[in-house]
């Protein structure tokens, strides 16, 4: 059975550079609406500043280091797969619509034939 690990914030410091990233993230969008009398330049440079406070703010707390790490890491698995050619990806799109196609022209006979067996062969209904 696989276990999954629950990670928490324990320090005091990353629990607080996490309330801050809230805080500024909430402060950021309220300054946005309530500098409208200002100007758009206004709101959103205020809007800005405090969207990359709040990330800085993240960043910098244990919980962000780790979601940094983790994007590093999916990028470099990204690197590593390889990618099929152009003729080969319009070649496999290609079979993958006519499935479909096959498949669905496949349920609708068979959808219509049971329709006249039942309704018109067995409870003779016309329509």
């Amino acid at each position: 059975m696989a276990t999954s690990e629950v990670q928490t914030v324990h320090s005091g410091a990353d629990k607080a550079k996490l309330g801050a990233a809230v805080v500024l993230l909430l402060g950021s969008f309220v300054a946005f609406y309530l500098l409208s009398a200002q100007g758009a330049l206004v709101q959103w440079a205020a809007l800005l500043v405090g969207l990359l406070a709040a990330v800085v703010a993240f960043v910098s707390s244990e919980s962000g280091r780790q979601l940094v790490a983790f994007g590093r890491d999916s990028w470099r698995e990204v690197k590593k797969v390889v990618w099929p050619a152009r003729k080969e990806a319009i070649q496999m799109t290609a079979y993958v619509f006519a499935f479909v196609f096959v498949m669905g022209l496949f349920l609708w006979l068979t959808d219509k034939t049971l329709e006249w067996v039942f309704y018109d062969l067995i409870l003779g209904w016309r329509k």
